[in-house]
């Protein structure tokens, strides 16, 4: 079921254009995480990989995540969340004696801030493989997103023949920059996603020059309040900011990213194709609408859940 609220306008812009032939298929795979807010003491499901799945289907897309759930009370919460909100999990696997992490917010004036992260005593994380039963699982979507905190930058390479496209969130972290992560990650990549709000316009244009140098079609670098930059071909493109009061702005970027990219295959791009300019602009603008609508949202997506 799509969630009423938002989402519907991407929804039915989508349904109305060229592409008619078969309903698109969006996969978010690797990390899902609970976000605790530690000064309410409640936390909620999230995760970038899941986050993107969600916004995808409330987008109106058939939308899926593929990650390993801990049989933890936190891994039941994500995955009971996604069940519900008509997201496939059947690909997943639910791993005993392992943990969700928790990433531990303060949330003021509806601004998020992160103050650490962590496990339960004596148990881990367990990192998503893509195994053959995962990989021919995975053919059969139009888009397939990671990013860093999946920590499966091993695991790109294997979707190097897939002919769908491939996004990945590489954050604002410095490591996920170094010459070595890039070279790891971005041949395997077409739309890379970076966060930039400490960076000037001339920064994230050196940004883009190295990380298009290593095989990515397209960057896109968030810049806060500043809007967003696209890069692809030899052309540069300015996004939109919808500014509202916010109630919570976490899973702001990803809410963005996904309902762009959401937008342009829905009108009919494909991978190595040219972006017209009309294109761009309408993706902006409906990434700009879902994502301020987002934030009047607790938590990434909702399911707020009180914890010790």
């Amino acid at each position: 079921m799509i969630d009423q609220r938002y989402g519907l306008a991407i929804y039915h812009k989508i349904n109305n254009t060229t592409r008619k032939d078969s309903q698109m298929k969006f996969a978010g795979m690797g990390d899902n995480v609970v976000d605790r807010y530690v000064n309410k003491k409640v936390m909620f499901p999230g995760g970038n990989a899941v986050n993107f799945a969600v916004y995808a289907r409330k987008c109106g897309m058939d939308a899926a995540y593929l990650g390993v759930f801990a049989d933890d009370p936190e891994g039941k919460l994500i995955r009971n969340a996604l069940l519900e909100l008509g997201v496939d999990v059947s690909g997943c696997t639910v791993m005993e004696g392992t943990a969700t992490e928790r990433c531990d917010v303060i949330l003021v004036d509806g601004d998020r801030t992160f103050v650490g992260s962590g496990w339960e005593d004596g148990k881990e994380r367990k990192t998503l493989k893509l195994g053959q039963k995962e990989l021919e699982y995975l053919k059969q979507f139009d888009v397939i997103h990671c990013g860093c905190y999946a920590y499966m930058e091993d695991e790109m390479r294997k979707l190097g023949e897939f002919d769908c496209i491939r996004t990945f969130d590489f954050s604002s972290e410095e490591e996920y920059r170094s010459e070595e992560y890039l070279k790891m990650v971005c041949p395997y990549v077409d739309i890379a996603l970076f966060s930039g709000a400490e960076m000037s316009d001339d920064q994230i244009r050196v940004l883009e020059k190295k990380v298009r140098s290593y095989g990515v079609s397209c960057v896109l670098v968030t810049n806060g309040t500043k809007g967003q930059l696209l890069f692809e071909g030899d052309r540069e493109h300015r996004g939109q900011v919808k500014r509202i009061e916010p109630v919570d702005t976490m899973g702001a970027g990803d809410s963005f990213f996904t309902a762009f990219v959401v937008s342009l295959v829905g009108q009919g791009w494909e991978r190595h194709g040219k972006m017209e300019e009309g294109m761009i602009q309408e993706a902006f603008a409906s990434a700009a609408d879902f994502s301020s609508k987002n934030c009047l949202v607790e938590g990434s997506f909702g399911f707020a859940t009180p914890y010790e």
